[in-house]
């Protein structure tokens, strides 16, 4: 599957940061991490950001980082 902008939504902005949700479809969070797949979402989150994840394998707080890949998520550990 595929990022899907429907799927994400902010659930709080305050001094340059957001908190989103993102409901991934079928993906699990390897999925979800691999660089470029927010990069549709690139004018919108920003490196830093945090996301919380509904993922096929699970729940997951992730930081998003902007490299020369794209954009990514990055689950906290």
């Amino acid at each position: 599957m595929a990022f899907s902008m429907r799927n994400l939504s902010v659930l709080a902005y305050a001094n340059g940061f957001t908190l989103w949700h993102y409901k991934a479809a079928g993906e699990d969070r390897m999925e979800v991490g691999q660089a470029g797949y927010f990069d549709d979402a690139g004018d919108m989150i920003a490196g830093g950001d945090m996301l919380m994840v509904s993922a096929r394998d699970g729940g997951y707080m992730m930081c998003v980082v902007a490299d020369t890949a794209g954009m990514r998520a990055v689950a906290l550990s």
